[in-house]
């Protein structure tokens, strides 16, 4: 009798270390096939598209925060009911999560009607290859403001962003050029804003463009000669003043009697402005 219950502790002993061996080995087999999926699945996963200019700028949402406070405090404290926050987040919805290159107008339009402030009447200034000298004038005149001087511009000057289908949904490694689409974020942004800079514009109009350019200081194909000059509106400006300025020590490659500068004065005309235009402006 007790040779029988020895026989039978030793197969309980048995049969409940056969159990725990085979659980272990269960939970082993279900360790390593959970990492397989799980590398399986971080390898096959979307990756970022690759394109041809820089990611997105690095920290832009403590950019676009910065620049927006700064902006509100102390260069326009007339702008305090603006809220930096929702200008973020409406920025971040328009492209975030997103192919850059689909990017549409309809992304941006909360964006510009929350960010948007009037533009004071003779204080518009439009530009095109003059970017530094316009941009130091301004900086020492305040009697002008260009694109970069209104609060979107302000922001998003120098900067790039754009986004990916895939996580995280901003892609810091690459952005499409315009070449690339023409409908990335950049583009749809500074078009929608340039347009819609334009047609705040009232009074006397000013416009700084570049005699050195070989090419020709007006171009059809730039912001201003595609967007803002076919926005400009007659009943809201009285005049449009170009001065037409030169490189230091470079070539003056065109004047007020130039070709391109009279393609400008006819579109100007054919929409009934008044143009005053100043050679070699000082």
């Amino acid at each position: 009798m007790p040779f029988q219950q020895g026989s039978a502790r030793t197969r309980q002993r048995t049969v409940l270390l056969v159990g725990i061996v085979v659980l272990l080995a269960a939970l082993v087999l279900a360790v390593v096939l959970a990492s397989l999926l799980t590398h399986g699945k971080h390898q096959d996963g979307p990756k970022m598209l690759k394109w041809k200019d820089r990611g997105t700028t690095k920290n832009l949402q403590e950019v676009i925060l910065g620049r927006c406070y700064n902006y509100i405090t102390e260069r326009y404290p007339e702008l305090g009911d603006k809220d930096c926050l929702k200008i973020w987040e409406s920025l971040k919805d328009a492209f975030i999560y997103k192919n850059p290159c689909n990017i549409t107008s309809e992304d941006y339009q909360p964006l510009m009607e929350i960010a948007s402030h009037p533009i004071p009447c003779n204080k518009s200034l439009f530009w095109s290859k003059t970017n530094d000298l316009v941009h130091r004038y301004t900086k020492s005149n305040q009697n002008f403001l260009t694109l970069e001087d209104t609060l979107l511009g302000y922001m998003a000057d120098r900067i790039s962003w754009c986004g990916d289908p895939s996580a995280p949904g901003i892609n810091y490694e690459s952005c499409p050029k315009r070449s690339e689409c023409e409908s990335n974020p950049s583009s749809v942004f500074w078009k929608m804003a340039s347009k819609m800079f334009a047609e705040a514009a009232c009074g006397v109009v000013q416009v700084m463009l570049n005699g050195s350019i070989e090419a020709g200081a007006f171009r059809s194909s730039s912001i201003f000669g595609s967007i803002e000059v076919f926005n400009l509106n007659p009943d809201k400006v009285s005049e449009v003043h170009i001065w037409l300025v030169h490189d230091i020590g470079g070539p003056q490659s065109e004047s007020c009697s130039g070709h391109s500068i009279q393609r400008l004065k006819n579109i100007l005309e054919e929409r009934n402005f008044k143009i005053i235009c100043e050679d070699n402006y000082r």
